[in-house]
């Protein structure tokens, strides 16, 4: 079984809008997600839909982001080009192998959820992924792996563009583990 061939992971994945909710008391301005499936980022869109018909939120949704390594980005290529589908990326090569999805099944649920929220895509440097994880490693303490490194690189990129504005909250995913422990 893939994502989003798996009976209820979307469902499972909605907990993560649900706890951010929790956790913060409000949603984040943005939110950062290493996408290679984007089951998480097509679950927690599903969940803050259920939270606004629930009455537990108003219609201000968080700016999805999806982040991706220049190695293999098919989702940011298709959200630049304005298609309604992503085309399998050709030769992917990325060490971040949550990141690594040439051709992903939800193209179209993700790229509707990154337009609907007014957010975007953007693709990272494969050479820096490792090095910003080992930052995240180094400076908070937590098992990032690769595609928390991508996160922080996504993070920095949209803050250079303004897109990213100073005094915004913004929640960064850490969705692998270092595989060198």
């Amino acid at each position: 079984m893939s994502t989003l061939k798996e009976p209820y992971r979307v469902e499972g994945k909605k907990i993560m809008g649900y706890e951010l909710l929790e956790d913060l008391g409000t949603l984040p301005d943005a939110i950062l997600y290493p996408t290679g499936g984007g089951t998480g980022l097509i679950g927690m869109w599903k969940a803050f839909d259920e939270m606004e018909r629930l009455g537990w939120i108003d219609a201000k949704r968080p700016r999805m982001y999806s982040v991706q390594s220049s190695g293999c980005a098919p989702i940011v290529r298709a959200f630049d080009q304005k298609l309604e589908n992503a085309p399998e990326w050709e030769s992917p090569k990325t060490g971040a192998w949550g990141l690594r999805v040439p051709r992903a099944i939800g193209d179209r649920l993700m790229l509707r959820a990154l337009r609907d929220s007014r957010g975007g895509a953007v693709a990272v440097d494969e050479a820096r992924i490792e090095d910003a994880a080992a930052e995240i490693r180094k400076r908070d303490g937590i098992d990032a792996g690769p595609e928390a490194g991508a996160a922080l690189l996504g993070y920095r990129a949209l803050r250079e563009r303004g897109a990213i504005r100073e005094g915004e909250r913004v929640v960064l995913f850490n969705t692998g583990a270092n595989k060198y422990r």
